[in-house]
C-alpha cells in the first residue's frame, strides 16, 4: 500500500509538474528540487546535486532528472512512472495545440504566443541553474568557481564543455 501511494505521489506530481514547465524538465528543475529535496525528502541537496549532474552528463533528454529522482523513491517501477508522468501530459498538450495551430491559418496570435514565452522560459532555466548552484557550491570557492564560468560562458563564445572539464579538473585537485 504504501509502494502504491508512493507510485501515485509520483505520477501526480510529475503529472501535474509536466504541464508547467515551459522549456521543458530544465525549467522545472527548481520546483522538482523543492518538491524532491524540501517537501517530500526524497533526496538531499547532495543527492539532487549528483542526480542533475548525472543526467547533464549522460546522452538524451534533460527529462532524466525526472527518472533519477522517481528511481530513488521507489526504484525502477519509479523512474518509469516518473518519467512517463512527466512526458505524457505534455506530448498531449503538445500535439493539441500544434493541431490547433495548424488551423489557425494567418492568423497573427501564434507567432504572439511563441514570442511572449520565451522570456517565460529563460527565466525558468535562469531559476535552475541557481538552484542547482546553490545545492553543488558547498564552499566559497566552488561558488566562485561557478560565478566565473558562468561569466566566462556569458562573454565569450567557449564551449561549455571546456569550462566542466576546467571545473571536474579543479575537483579532482582537491582545490573545490
Amino acid at each position: 500500500m504504501i509502494f502504491a501511494g508512493l507510485l501515485l505521489s509520483l505520477a501526480l506530481t510529475f503529472g501535474w509538474l509536466s504541464l508547467f514547465a515551459v522549456g521543458g524538465a530544465a525549467a522545472a528543475i527548481p520546483e522538482i528540487h523543492r518538491i524532491a529535496v524540501d517537501l517530500n525528502h526524497w533526496m538531499t541537496n547532495t543527492q539532487f546535486s549528483d542526480a542533475y549532474a548525472i543526467s547533464q552528463l549522460s546522452p538524451g533528454p534533460n527529462v532524466l532528472i525526472v527518472s533519477l529522482v522517481g528511481y530513488k523513491v521507489a526504484g525502477l517501477v519509479g523512474a518509469l512512472v516518473a518519467t512517463v508522468a512527466m512526458c505524457g501530459p505534455t506530448a498531449v498538450v503538445a500535439y493539441s495545440v500544434s493541431r490547433i495551430l495548424q488551423s489557425a491559418g494567418s492568423s497573427p496570435w501564434p507567432a504572439i504566443i511563441q514570442k511572449a514565452l520565451v522570456p517565460v522560459s529563460i527565466g525558468l532555466m535562469a531559476a535552475s541553474g541557481l538552484v542547482v548552484a546553490a545545492t553543488a557550491d558547498r564552499t566559497v570557492t566552488g561558488a566562485g568557481v561557478t560565478i566565473v564560468a558562468a561569466l566566462v560562458a556569458f562573454a565569450t563564445r567557449l564551449n561549455p564543455l571546456w569550462l566542466l572539464v576546467a571545473g571536474g579538473c579543479l575537483g579532482f585537485a582537491g582545490l573545490i
